[in-house]
């Protein structure tokens, strides 16, 4: 590759992940008025639209998405073992840990 063609790949991919992280905020900030709305489609839309950018800003970092998903595990299990408050209240983590176990089978 020309060293010009490979700065110009640099500066795209800076250009992107600038872009991904300003995505971040907006859906973060479309999620908040969702949820004032209370309409359970927009808060789905919005938190489907941050996972899928936080899946991609992990790519353009450098992070496979089989990498994150196993760094998640770990960190669902390691707060399942610290009982972290979400996990004795709710649930909520060994549930969610359980679902991403079962869709690899």
């Amino acid at each position: 590759m020309h060293p010009l063609e490979q700065d110009t790949g640099i500066a795209k991919n800076i250009r992107v992940v600038e872009w991904l992280k300003a995505d971040l905020l907006t859906s973060v900030s479309a999620l908040f008025k969702s949820m004032l709305r209370g309409s359970e489609e927009y808060i789905q839309d919005a938190l489907a639209s941050l996972i899928i950018t936080c899946y991609v800003l992990g790519r353009r970092l450098g992070v496979s998405f089989s990498r994150l998903e196993l760094k998640m595990e770990s960190k669902l299990r390691q707060s399942i073992g610290e009982d972290h408050e979400l996990e004795r209240w709710y649930s909520d983590l060994s549930t969610l840990l359980s679902h991403l176990l079962e869709k690899k089978r």
